[in-house]
């Protein structure tokens, strides 16, 4: 609880508990002894102890100033030679000349004061916005806030200077003021872009050094929102519609060399494929060749090799029996071939009885039979005249 509140209260009480007590006191005794000796005995007897203990205790609740932690307190004292404490009391405790004193309590925490044109978000009811001119003759209107606080070390000065009017007389002037100043260098496309953080801090470096050098901490200006006619509001959003349709033609047309160009790398991805495919194929193919070919040769080889083979046994044989080479040739010959003994010197071959009949017999060549020997060559040959058992005569006839 606050302790001058506190001293306040019972001080009140007492006086009123003293001037109760006195008046019921007062009138008893005039009811018994008469008024004047009623008035004698209130004031000599029975009032000078609570009177007394009254004035103690008013003198100690004018004395005594309990300052919460976020105030400081500037002394009006009668006993100073300018009227005023040179130091401010800060928190706490302290004490005052009764009656030569007084406490002017100032707030030293951080207080926003906030211009806005939505009715009840500033400080004050209706539109508060500040109207401002851009440097190409454009109005704006501006929302913004202001953080500052009383310096402490300062706060005798505030109130020489300023009392608690410092914000309607110094801090809302001086901030509208100054935001018309500067956005006055400023074009409307330029408040409205980029250059908005400059004029922002622009408008935090002015009211910096004005509020510093009046006993005042700065902690941000905050502009809150900048309004723009509707006209320029107008405008403002037809190119701003002109550009995202622009923006989304971009988008399309990049989408679509995106697809295009993913496309063609489809299709060349599936003609490297397919070229890696065919070439997979030819060589394939040709090791197929080059495989079937080596193949073919060493099948080629093998035969050959197999009837040089052959040929090597066949001339051992016709080196030690030459007759072999004559039945080779007999056996060798077509399956049609009819077979005959007959005479070495007969001229031609008649046909016999169970042959075909004349009319499917084709003229007929003849060969001169040869005497085979299936002997060794130590054995001599058989006269030609007259054929023998082993006389064997062949009749090729020829079939059409």
């Amino acid at each position: 609880m606050n302790l001058d509140a506190f001293l306040e209260v019972a001080t009140t009480i007492v006086w009123i508990v003293v001037i109760s007590w006195s008046l019921f006191s007062f009138y008893t005794t005039t009811r018994r002894c008469g008024f004047n000796y009623a008035v004698f005995k209130i004031v000599v007897r029975s009032l000078i102890g609570p009177i007394l203990i009254g004035i103690i205790i008013s003198i100690i609740s004018a004395s005594l100033v309990f300052i919460q932690p976020e105030k400081i307190g500037v002394v009006i004292s009668l006993v100073s030679p300018r009227g005023i404490r040179a130091k401010p009391l800060e928190s706490g405790l302290r004490w005052i000349i009764p009656l030569a004193e007084q406490v002017i309590i100032y707030p030293i925490y951080w207080q926003t004061y906030t211009m806005s044109r939505k009715p009840m978000e500033g400080n004050m009811i209706g539109d508060d916005s500040i109207i401002a001119r851009t440097k190409d003759g454009q109005e704006v209107s501006i929302d913004c806030s202001i953080i500052f606080k009383i310096d402490s070390g300062q706060a005798v000065r505030v109130h020489v200077d300023w009392q608690n009017r410092y914000i309607e007389s110094l801090i809302r002037p001086k901030v509208r003021g100054i935001v018309r100043t500067l956005v006055a260098n400023y074009t409307v496309d330029e408040v409205n872009s980029n250059k908005r953080t400059d004029l922002e801090i622009a408008l935090n470096e002015k009211m910096r050094t004005l509020l510093e050098d009046r006993g005042f901490f700065l902690d941000e200006f905050v502009l809150r929102n900048i309004g723009f006619s509707s006209e320029y509001a107008a405008s403002v959003e037809q190119k701003q519609v002109a550009s995202q349709r622009e923006i989304q033609s971009g988008y399309e047309a990049d989408r679509i060399r995106k697809l295009a160009k993913g496309r063609a790398d489809e299709v060349k991805e599936l003609a490297k494929a397919q070229a890696e495919k065919i070439e997979i194929e030819i060589k394939a193919q040709a090791t197929a060749i080059v495989v079937e070919a080596e193949a073919q040769a060493k099948s080629r080889r093998l035969q050959a090799e197999a009837e040089f083979d052959a040929l090597k046994i066949i001339e051992q044989a016709l080196a030690i029996n030459d007759a072999l080479l004559t039945y080779e040739y007999i056996d060798k010959l077509s399956p049609s071939i009819r077979v005959m003994l007959l005479p070495n010197d007969t001229p031609f071959i008649l046909p016999l009885p169970t042959m075909e009949s004349s009319e499917d017999i084709l003229p007929i060549s003849t060969a001169t039979a040869t005497p085979i020997s299936l002997a060794t060559s130590n054995n001599s040959s058989q006269p030609t005249g007259t054929p023998s058992p082993g006389n064997v005569v062949t009749d090729t006839m020829t079939t059409p």
